[in-house]
């Protein structure tokens, strides 16, 4: 299983996404290292297709349900929105679904 964190410095968000990944995977007892990417160029973004910061992607996939590959891809913050309303944390129950489903695979 590979798990990504991409982000940018000025994230306020990025750190709590990473623990946040860190809980659910003790929660689960998966032992995987999440890989830090830092995305601070629209060059880099657009190499890795960047919806924002924080972005979790677990095999390649973003947790975000139904998320699309955006046209453009700079250094921005990236807002979640779900049935809690819109934040800059995904739901916990899409990391754990996804993490689960990467697990089973």
């Amino acid at each position: 299983m590979k798990i990504e964190l991409l982000w940018f410095e000025d994230c306020p968000c990025h750190e709590r996404e990473e623990q946040l990944v860190k809980e659910v995977l003790d929660e689960l007892g998966v032992q995987v290292p999440i890989e830090r990417v830092e995305v601070n160029d629209p060059d880099t973004g657009n190499q890795v297709v960047f919806p924002g910061s924080p972005t979790i992607r677990i095999n390649g996939v973003d947790v975000e349900p139904g998320w699309e590959a955006c046209p453009e891809c700079t250094p921005r913050c990236r807002l979640y929105l779900s049935e809690k309303g819109i934040g800059c944390l995904p739901e916990r129950e899409w990391v754990v679904e996804a993490i689960k489903a990467a697990a089973g695979a």
